[in-house]
Parts: structure tokens; C-alpha cells; sequence
């Protein structure tokens, strides 16, 4: 079920920013108004953003991952084939627009479909570059969380990151 009311202390993701935490609940002047903010902190940095309390969907924020998550998207990481096209514009566009749309589960599967490629035949530059951005921000949801379901995702993605292709067998 999609979450629309956020309280402090809750993790969140805000793409492009990543991980956030909800800090509080803050009034701002827009046009004359005062307008209920979602205070976002950025965890190591000192970025924040101002989310809408009445729409915090539009920009893109959601609850992040927690521990009933993990076997999902291990499963995921482990078993989901994606169809890219073979051709780099068309293969970049659709990479690009999951890198951007942030969703764990999307991610997990270009991962997975990535990895696949990668140990088979390995990665031209920009579908490399793709990867591991696609690792990064699916180890950026996780941290954090401690239980073993989450300590086995970032197993998988540690390891996956460090795979090199198959040596191509000499006939």
C-alpha cells in the first residue's frame, strides 16, 4: 500500500537525491501562504530538500525499503530477466528511464539482467557505467537496514560488482 503521510524519522527516497530522513514538518511562505514541507535530510551531507505534506508524490519521495522487503528483492537480484534491446540508443533511453525512476524493485531487475550480461560477455563502457549506478543505489536503500535479509542483498551486490566475465573458452 502507498504511504502518503510521512513522520519524522522515517527513511524516504527522493530521486535523484537518494536516501533521505524526514527531519520534520515546516511551515514556508509560497505566494503569500504558508505551505505545510516535508523537511528531507540527506544522511553525510549537508543537502536537505522541501518536499509538499499535500504532495509528496509529485516529486517523487516514497517510504524507502524496510526488512519485510528483502526477500522480494533478493529474489529479484537473483531470477528476473528484463528484455533491453540490443540496439544502444533504444537500450539507453529504457536504462536510463529506470536509473531514474528509482524504484528498488526496477533496479533489482536491470541488475540482474546486467549482471547476467556481464558475466557472459561483459559490459560495453556506458551499460558498465549503468550497472553500477544501478548497484550503488539499490546498496544506498539497503544500508541501514540490519536484519539478514538485507546483509544477503548487499552479499549479492558486493559480489555481483566485483564479477568479471567468463573467460570466452579457446576452441
Amino acid at each position: 500500500m502507498k504511504q502518503t503521510a510521512f513522520e519524522p524519522g522515517d527513511r524516504v527516497v527522493l530521486p535523484p537525491y537518494g536516501i533521505g530522513v524526514v527531519s520534520s514538518v515546516c511551515l514556508r511562505p509560497v505566494a503569500g501562504e504558508d505551505q505545510a514541507y516535508y523537511q528531507v535530510d540527506f544522511p553525510n551531507t549537508s543537502s536537505r530538500a522541501f518536499v509538499p505534506v499535500a504532495s509528496p508524490d509529485i516529486a517523487g519521495m516514497r517510504a524507502a525499503l524496510t526488512a519485510r522487503d528483502m526477500p522480494a528483492l533478493l529474489d529479484s537480484l537473483k531470477t528476473s530477466r528484463l528484455n533491453l534491446p540490443r540496439q544502444w540508443a533504444a537500450r539507453h533511453r529504457r536504462v536510463t528511464e529506470i536509473l531514474v525512476s528509482g524504484n528498488p524493485f526496477e533496479l533489482a531487475i536491470l541488475t540482474c539482467e546486467l549482471r547476467r550480461w556481464n558475466v557472459e560477455r561483459g559490459l560495453p563502457d556506458l551499460d558498465r557505467q549503468a550497472f553500477r549506478r544501478a548497484i550503488k543505489l539499490l546498496e544506498q536503500e539497503v544500508s541501514g537496514l540490519e536484519d539478514d535479509g538485507a546483509q544477503d542483498v548487499q552479499q549479492l551486490l558486493v559480489h555481483a560488482w566485483n564479477e568479471t566475465p567468463q573467460a570466452v573458452a579457446a576452441d
